[in-house]
């Protein structure tokens, strides 16, 4: 099984949510399905079937972390020493050529991802063109809208 990068942040943000499915959700579906028993005619139960229902995702969930877990490669970024190169867990300062927009990027697992928070998944296209770059080297990212360039204007491992 391959190996998934993760930070140490993403790990135990799993670790956190595979706890509260198991302690919390988990406990909380099996006395739903219960009490839905208790009523009695199971065939024409809505609440039965929404419990069951919640129950496989919750299961599924669980496996699914689980998996993750146990196949990841946890990264702490704190710890790199790349000699200034863009690596996974990099955390990297961008500035748009044609715009002089200024961006900041860490680059993260997929689990991880989210733009809003400036965490890109490493697969996504720009995480891609930024990788092995060093502070002052231009990377091209293709976009819907065309080619952008960007500048990285500092790498920094925190």
């Amino acid at each position: 099984m391959a190996t998934i990068p993760i930070t140490k942040r993403g790990a135990e943000k799993l670790k956190e949510e595979l706890h509260r499915l198991k302690t919390v959700d988990r406990p909380w579906v099996i006395n739903a399905i219960a009490e839905a028993r208790a009523q009695g005619d199971l065939s024409e139960n809505a609440e039965y079937d929404a419990a069951k229902d919640r129950q496989g995702f919750i299961e599924g969930r669980i496996a699914e972390i689980e998996g993750k877990l146990s196949a990841a490669q946890v990264i702490d970024p704190s710890l790199l020493d790349a000699g200034g190169k863009v690596v996974f867990g990099a955390t990297v300062e961008l500035e748009e050529e044609d715009s002089g927009t200024a961006v900041t990027y860490q680059i993260v697992g997929e689990d991880e991802a989210d733009l809003k928070q400036g965490l890109i998944n490493i697969s996504s296209p720009i995480a891609r063109a930024l990788i092995g770059k060093e502070e002052g080297d231009v990377a091209e990212v293709q976009a819907p809208g065309g080619t952008k360039r960007f500048e990285i204007v500092a790498v920094r491992y925190a």
